[in-house]
């Protein structure tokens, strides 16, 4: 049997049957499904069960949680029991946040999210942070895993760079892959997932080059031949 590729497929769908009808299709595909903020919100713990379906496939829960540390390890502790295999915080929330989410949900991998993929350098200086976005990336990366981050997200532009900065064990997460001649949509910072997995990646969150395709499943299993063609 074919090992699934590291794709966490981005199930923003508009109704809780399409989000569980694409989980079925992709998942002999791919390692995770990725439940975002808008469907959690729309249909709360029943969507982790209805996506996990029988496969118990992996769940990357991203809520992104940014509060002050109390109330994130209250949040971190009420979804810890949906067992996600990946819960996400933003890194800026800073290392008292993050190590708090870490404590409270002990089973989850917290992944510190470092600078969104819609942001360019022109957003970045608009909001305070100078400079080229991976010197941001990189402080924020070494500053979530000092506080106990087991994962990061960044931009497959900004892979290599965080690579280096926080070695081989940390799971990078890479969001803004786009195929080949596909649009960018809100992403600024994009690459493909070939691209993205060579540079480093150890997952890519992958949306609608694939929930969009008219078979999502085909469209999952061509993505994931052609990494593991890449990988061999």
């Amino acid at each position: 049997m074919t090992t699934p590729a590291p794709i966490a497929v981005a199930l923003d769908a508009p109704d809780l049957e399409t989000a569980a009808r694409w989980a079925a299709l992709v998942t002999p595909h791919v390692s995770t499904v990725k439940v975002g903020l808008e469907l959690y919100l729309r249909y709360g713990p029943d969507v982790i069960a209805s996506v996990r379906g029988a496969s118990g496939v992996n769940v990357f829960l991203d809520l992104k949680l940014h509060d002050i540390p109390n109330t994130v390890a209250a949040a971190a502790r009420a979804v810890a029991r949906l067992k996600p295999t990946i819960l996400t915080v933003h890194a800026a929330g800073g290392p008292a946040m993050i190590r708090a989410a870490v404590e409270a949900a002990p089973q989850a991998r917290i992944a510190a999210v470092t600078l969104l993929t819609s942001l360019s350098e022109a957003d970045l200086a608009g909001i305070g942070i100078q400079g080229p976005p991976d010197q941001a990336v990189r402080r924020m990366a070494a500053l979530a895993v000092g506080a106990g981050a087991q994962a990061l997200v960044c931009s497959p532009r900004e892979v290599a760079a965080v690579r280096a900065e926080v070695g081989p064990g940390v799971m990078l997460i890479t969001p803004g892959v786009r195929l080949p001649g596909g649009d960018t949509q809100d992403q600024a910072r994009v690459a493909t997932p070939e691209d993205a997995i060579s540079q480093g990646a150890d997952l890519l969150v992958i949306g609608r080059p694939i929930t969009g395709a008219p078979d999502p499943g085909a469209a999952a299993a061509a993505i994931a031949a052609a990494l593991r063609r890449v990988s061999a």
